[in-house]
């Protein structure tokens, strides 16, 4: 007998973005009483966020958002200002202590945060003393994996290739536009940077010159990857919760893709080199995929 479908696969499109229209609105009318996130997953984006965010939702002292693991207010959403970015979050009355029980993190992972120019400064703004997870993963891979997940998602037309050749084309002057205009977007800043967003150190500083570097903690994804426990471990630890030791670890977003051809590999490995440098500087260690 084949198992339920569940509420994700079976609900329509148009019925989902109902739910999700009045949970929103009800959320914000309610928005004084509910919680702020004390932690975030920041990114980087196709490196394992979403199995940590799932997992680290499996603990009994963790709590994530509405219906959604990531809000994007920080990056695409800021406009609508705080008492929405509230509203997606549990009541307090959930999250605090009580009669023994310990207080609840709070939580989302939204994976763009790294790599908006204005997100780090915007969320050390609007949440004090959050604490924020990064998680990294070899670039070439990353890049490679993130092609494929626009191409999926119809934000992608042009192959892996030539996408990379019309980068610098398509990102040309959209940094500097998010910076003039808080409320602008940018499509292709967000959805083609497959080189730049392999760049760690220089976004890893300018989340450090936001949030303090004791608030940061940057996790190797080939580590959670292949020893979830351990590193699990270090994350309840940096998040001050108790040991949890029913989570079940999985891997999810994950794309089937062909293998990527040795030269382009070699090539981007190369083109790469300096600023896996750069990580290793600002890290106090050498990245697994440069060991």
């Amino acid at each position: 007998m084949s198992a339920h479908p569940t509420a994700r696969t079976a609900l329509p499109p148009a019925v989902k973005d109902t739910i999700r229209s009045v949970s929103h609105v009800f959320g914000q009318a309610t928005s004084g009483i509910r919680s702020l996130p004390t932690f975030l997953i920041v990114g980087a984006q196709r490196c394992g966020t979403t199995s940590l965010f799932r997992a680290l939702t499996q603990h009994p002292q963790v709590m994530g958002p509405v219906l959604r693991k990531g809000v994007h207010y920080f990056d695409t959403q800021y406009a609508r200002g705080l008492d929405f970015y509230r509203g997606h979050f549990p009541p307090r009355l959930f999250t605090r202590p009580c009669r023994g029980r310990p207080r609840v993190e709070v939580g989302e992972s939204s994976p763009y945060y790294l790599f908006h120019p204005l997100a780090a400064e915007r969320l050390a703004r609007d949440l004090p003393g959050v604490k924020v997870i990064v998680m990294l993963r070899d670039p070439v891979e990353r890049a490679y994996s993130a092609h494929s997940h626009e191409l999926a998602r119809g934000f992608e037309t042009e192959p892996f290739e030539r996408a990379l050749e019309l980068e610098e084309e398509r990102l040309r002057g959209e940094e500097d536009r998010l910076r003039r205009d808080p409320t602008a977007y940018s499509h292709s800043h967000q959805h083609h940077a497959y080189l730049a967003r392999g760049r760690y150190a220089e976004q890893l500083r300018r989340l450090e010159k936001a949030v303090g570097r004791d608030r940061m903690h940057v996790i190797d994804s080939e580590a959670f990857f292949t020893a979830p426990a351990a590193t699990f471990a270090a994350v309840e630890h940096f998040l001050g919760i108790g040991h949890h030791d029913r989570v079940r670890f999985g891997r999810h977003n994950a794309r089937s893709r062909s293998a990527m051809p040795e030269d382009l590999r070699a090539r981007l490995a190369d083109h790469f080199a300096e600023a896996d440098r750069e990580l290793a500087d600002w890290w106090g260690r050498t990245p697994a995929w440069r060991a």
